[in-house]
């Protein structure tokens, strides 16, 4: 794609220049020439090299892991433009932190992922552009546009290449099971569901499997892979009922904690995921496969500017 539009720009952030700037590429344009800088205190502020006055402004930056200085980066970015007479400024954000707070789930607590919708909006932003939101009910928390884009195509598309005759997909949890079914649907192969509570955060306990695994190839989908306890117990617990292989898939790799050691240690066979949150060099094991959003998002971002239909992006 080769785009000259002077008044389409595309900013980043720190959480992953790469994905921003190969997101550039595809649109056809430079990475604008903006700076984060750090004071010694901890405070941060931004440097903006070049006129953003009538542009139109997208500002990428992923919001994970420190999410808490990922967050402060994009409200000052958003600030910075929108101070400087950005016309439009839209918040492109790959993975949304604190989407899994979105709800009380017991007497007195927050739901900060309004907090950050709050957030995002006084600093400025007219429009955000996300992806496989947590909890999709967040686009509501926004008095702006959302535009909420999903992998599961890109995820599809990788594993059509191969033979799936005997493949089976599997939702990790009951919460999980439209994207379950969406990814089965476009491959054509029967959908299962594991049954499991939760007795506390990153703990799980597999109850039931409803459908039939019994010696199928299993592909696991999810949101998100966290500490990886769910999708490795959920790996064994599958074999243990008569699966042949198992692989897993997600759009976010957040892998905190013990993740690396628990996936691998687990019998999954490989774990495919998205370039949404930035891998470190110690987290590119061999067993993960990382698919680029770049094309995606940058079909949106186009999209957008031009006030064209996201929606073409979902087939």
């Amino acid at each position: 794609m080769v785009y000259h539009d002077k008044k389409l720009k595309i900013f980043s952030c720190t959480a992953n220049k790469e994905l921003a700037q190969a997101i550039a590429e595809k649109v056809g344009c430079k990475l604008g020439d903006g700076e984060v800088v750090r004071f010694s205190d901890g405070e941060i502020t931004v440097r903006i090299g070049e006129s953003v006055r009538g542009a139109d402004v997208f500002i990428i930056q992923s919001t994970n892991a420190p999410a808490n200085d990922n967050l402060m980066e994009l409200l000052i970015m958003i600030d910075a433009c929108r101070r400087a007479s950005a016309r439009r400024i839209t918040a492109v954000i790959p993975y949304y932190g604190y989407a899994r707070q979105e709800r009380k789930a017991k007497a007195r607590d927050p739901i900060t992922a309004k907090l950050v919708a709050n957030l995002i909006t006084v600093a400025g932003a007219d429009r955000v552009l996300t992806l496989d939101l947590h909890a999709p009910a967040i686009q509501g928390f926004y008095d702006i546009p959302v535009d909420h884009l999903t992998a599961v195509p890109l995820l599809a598309e990788y594993y059509k290449k191969r033979n799936l005759e005997n493949t089976v997909v599997v939702s990790p949890d009951m919460g999980g099971v439209t994207r379950a079914r969406d990814l089965a649907e476009r491959l054509r192969v029967p959908l299962a569901i594991m049954d499991k509570r939760r007795p506390k955060p990153n703990v799980s306990e597999i109850l039931n499997i409803i459908g039939d695994i019994k010696d199928k190839d299993v592909i696991m989908v999810d949101d998100i892979i966290d500490t990886a306890g769910t999708i490795s117990q959920g790996a064994a617990a599958l074999l243990e009922r008569g699966a042949k292989s198992v692989t897993a898939c997600c759009t976010h790799p957040v892998f905190s904690g013990p993740a690396i050691e628990r996936l691998e240690k687990s019998p999954l066979q490989e774990v495919v995921v998205t370039d949404s949150i930035a891998l470190s060099e110690d987290k590119k094991i061999e067993k993960i496969t990382q698919l680029s959003l770049a094309e995606l998002f940058a079909d949106a971002i186009v999209r957008i500017h031009e006030d064209l239909s996201i929606s073409e992006l979902f087939n």
